[in-house]
């Protein structure tokens, strides 16, 4: 039986990471249409005033791709993965507040 290899190849993201808006565009695989509305949407909060100066961070990188992500896999308008998106950074902020509790709470047993 012949096995076959998948490669996967990656960009690994530092949070401070600053790219351009053309880099950005490049990295989320969209066009520089879809990247405005992100910003217009609230989605992206880019450095700098106009689209020339536009820096982003790594983690508007990581946003921009997973709003990508959820508009090709789910089917999503714009305005849709950023609620999706909204809602997911609610969980994640809930998840971290609900693991500090249970560190405090695991703490105050074993007074």
């Amino acid at each position: 039986m012949a096995q076959t290899e998948t490669g996967i190849e990656g960009i690994l993201l530092d949070e401070e990471l600053i790219v351009s808006f053309a880099e950005l565009t490049s990295l989320c695989g969209a066009n520089s249409r879809i990247v405005k509305l992100m910003v217009t949407e609230g989605l992206l909060h880019p450095l700098g005033q106009r689209p020339a100066e536009w820096r982003f961070t790594g983690i508007e990188v990581k946003r921009a791709q997973r709003a990508m992500r959820l508009q090709r896999d789910l089917d999503l308008n714009l305005a849709g993965a950023a609620l999706a998106l909204e809602l997911l950074d609610e969980l994640e902020r809930l998840r971290q507040r609900l693991s500090i509790l249970e560190q405090q709470l695991g703490t105050h047993e074993s007074d």
